[in-house]
């Protein structure tokens, strides 16, 4: 399994690669821990790419998740499935506002409590920005990819696709 998961903030990428991974063990990297620097200052692409490269080369079986473009873009080739992951704004606000505390993100519940409304108006946007992190770029991304891909757009279909189920080419 060679699997990226492409999607917002709050869209589902973490909790449906923790329930792949329960099925048939893999690695798996979420872009967020290549993506930045302590704090939240990005790390310049080519370092990232290179600890993506590496992730992928160090694992035979393994899931990407993320919503940065950019790093997705250069090793799209090497998976066998991409994922879209688009359920619509308001549950990946939904999932937001619902997260526990991610200790590899924040250094307290109230930490991360302190961020979320930012986090909340950031998600909201996905459909305007045109940045590496929006809707027209994974759009793009996803259309032009020409392996076997899946777009999901309720998380009622995310039972659908598995490790064991692999989705087809258009």
């Amino acid at each position: 399994m060679k699997i990226i998961l492409l999607g917002n903030a709050g869209a589902g990428k973490s909790t449906l690669s923790r329930r792949w991974m329960a099925e048939q063990p893999a690695a798996r990297l979420s872009l967020d821990e290549v993506a930045f620097h302590a704090g939240s200052e990005r790390r310049p692409l080519e370092e990232s790419l290179a600890d993506v490269r590496r992730f992928i080369a160090d694992n035979e079986s393994w899931i990407i998740e993320g919503c940065y473009a950019d790093i997705i873009e250069p090793v799209l080739g090497e998976c066998d499935q991409l994922i879209f992951l688009n359920p619509g704004v308001e549950v990946c606000i939904a999932h937001c506002r619902a997260r526990p505390w991610e200790p590899e993100k924040f250094s307290s519940k109230q930490d991360q409590d302190e961020h979320l409304e930012t986090l909340i108006e950031w998600v909201a946007s996905y459909a305007t920005r045109s940045d590496e992190y929006g809707l027209r770029r994974h759009r793009a991304l996803f259309d032009a990819f020409p392996g076997n891909k899946r777009e999901l757009t309720h998380t009622s279909e995310y039972a659908s696709v598995s490790p064991a189920r692999p989705c087809q080419r258009p």
